[in-house]
């Protein structure tokens, strides 16, 4: 069971701990993955329907998104603060109440909007949407980066399903368990990360306030090797915080959430 997570705390010894025994279990499932990364299938687990290929039903497919773990309910604005490598950054997340058709599925727009020092270094417009079942799907996103002078540079990761070989993926299961492993996204060499379940009982205070049976989910990619995301979600809220213990560090906490 993981400790109980304050804000932006320093990393505990249990923390630390943690993070090395994640490393170890993710390096030997990678033996696994190494297989799906370097061909054209995924191996589904049995209880998560499969992301391979661009066999998607729209009928199987339906608005609302309202998984407990991940809702994303129109006219809602999510306020996130923190450090991202020493700067101070504010993430504004707001559920528009926009839909975008991708290969026939209506998806929840989401414009997610990244200040570091007061400037805005990038905006997404990402794509969300839900099956029968209730697992919520990523169908790609746009990006744009700003440098400190306010100029448009070149920016990564932008996908969409259905375009170049992207597949979409699955960002939260239906019914989570520890262990479980799935892509919330593939694009070969722009958008290939892997999420793993490690809790469904943390405690996490966050300036939102504080959160009992928290999920908690690690986030790699063999893209940046070395580098290792978690990601905290409360039942009935949704993202409560992210951080980047391994790699360039950052940390986003939920300050505020607001209905319009």
């Amino acid at each position: 069971m993981l400790p109980a997570y304050r804000g932006d705390m320093v990393l505990t010894i249990h923390h630390q701990r943690l993070i090395a025994a994640v490393a170890l279990s993710l390096s030997s499932a990678a033996l696994v993955a190494c297989s799906a990364d370097s061909g054209t299938t995924d191996r589904p687990q049995p209880d998560l329907p499969s992301t391979t290929g661009s066999g998607i039903d729209p009928s199987d497919f339906v608005l609302p998104v309202d998984n407990p773990y991940f809702p994303l309910e129109p006219g809602t604005t999510y306020r996130y603060e923190g450090i991202k490598e020493g700067r101070r950054a504010v993430d504004v997340f707001y559920v528009s109440n926009d839909t975008k058709m991708i290969l026939g599925v209506a998806n929840t727009v989401v414009v997610d909007k990244l200040y570091v020092d007061g400037q805005l270094e990038e905006i997404a417009h990402d794509w969300y949407t839900q099956d029968r079942q209730g697992n919520v799907w990523y169908f790609g996103e746009t990006i744009k980066e700003f440098d400190r002078n306010g100029n448009q540079i070149p920016a990564k990761g932008a996908w969409q399903a259905g375009v170049d070989g992207a597949r979409p993926g699955i960002v939260m299961p239906a019914q989570p368990r520890v262990g479980l492993v799935f892509r919330p996204e593939f694009y070969r060499g722009n958008a290939e990360d892997r999420y793993r379940i490690l809790d469904l009982s943390a405690k996490v205070t966050v300036p939102y306030g504080p959160f009992t049976d928290v999920l908690v989910m690690s986030e790699q990619t063999r893209l940046e090797p070395g580098v290792l995301g978690l990601k905290f979600h409360a039942l009935g809220v949704g993202q409560i915080k992210e951080s980047v213990p391994k790699g360039p560090h950052e940390t986003l906490s939920l300050v505020s959430v607001t209905r319009s």
